[in-house]
């Protein structure tokens, strides 16, 4: 590795020095909008103001990620402890918003509809491009620690929480009239609920992947068939019938593995 300059220290410990303002700046924000939030209480409003909370935490994301980013470029190394804070406050912008819409991986819209009441006014368009950059961040957080990353796995969650707080940011009552041909919302809506599908579907096969080639734990490969049957709710409730048929299959399968692997573990514990 090449000698770090004074030059490329000086400029370095510059940007840093800048961007530290701006972060304190944020975190004070953010800790202004957790006392009103907490002074205010449950009810109308709540949702609006975690929505901020969302979009505070979000922008001081990209600015640990910067600080990464910048160290790379004028020094050569990565920068673990920014790093490690983006990782903490993207953690803490998909809480803002799961605490809005719950975290319920596949269930019916009827028990979670309520809470999107709170945002009501905030559109597709809105909601879409949060979630746009949030999927951003966590991939630029990621690419930051590297392939080979002891971080590697943990990621399976942060994309798993990610990918439920998308799915309950939509109201699929709303999104289904809106996949209208003549909706004004039709690409908008189509382009959102894709995005949710692919995600749902890239999380069934980390949670596998993760299960097969790091934990073995029963749990992964458990919650790799919880994001698959929430993909099969999901295309039910837009009349999919050929796509979740074909799902319906996949998760058999996959429980059978599941099953299979369970027993060899009970027999092998047994010494059979």
């Amino acid at each position: 590795m090449a000698r770090i300059t004074l030059e490329q220290r000086n400029r370095y410990a510059a940007k840093v020095k800048e961007y530290k303002a701006n972060t304190d700046a944020i975190l004070a924000a953010e800790q202004s909008l957790l006392t009103l939030l907490k002074q205010q209480g449950p009810g109308p409003g709540s949702g609006y103001v975690r929505i901020k909370l969302a979009n505070e935490a979000l922008v001081l994301t990209s600015y640990h990620i910067l600080v990464n980013t910048l160290s790379v470029a004028l020094l050569g190394v990565k920068n673990e402890d920014s790093l490690a804070e983006a990782r903490k406050s993207i953690g803490r912008c998909i809480k803002y918003l799961e605490e809005i819409v719950t975290g319920w991986v596949d269930a019916a819209f009827s028990e979670y509809e309520k809470n999107l009441e709170d945002i009501s006014e905030v559109s597709y368009d809105d909601r879409y491009e949060l979630l746009r950059k949030i999927g951003f961040a966590i991939r630029e957080i990621e690419e930051g620690y590297g392939a080979n990353s002891k971080w590697k796995w943990a990621f399976v969650e942060i994309w798993a929480k990610f990918s439920v707080v998308a799915k309950n940011m939509l109201d699929l009552k709303k999104a289904y009239v809106d996949m209208d041909i003549e909706s004004a919302n039709r690409e908008v809506v189509m382009a959102y609920v894709g995005f949710v599908k692919r995600m749902f579907q890239a999380t069934a096969d980390r949670y596998r992947e993760k299960y097969e080639m790091f934990s073995n734990k029963m749990e992964d490969f458990k919650q790799a068939i919880l994001y698959l049957t929430g993909l099969r709710r999901l295309h039910i409730v837009f009349g999919e019938r050929s796509e979740a048929e074909e799902l319906k299959k996949k998760i058999e399968i996959w429980s059978a593995k599941l099953e299979s692997d369970q027993k060899k573990r009970e027999e092998a514990a047994s010494g059979r």
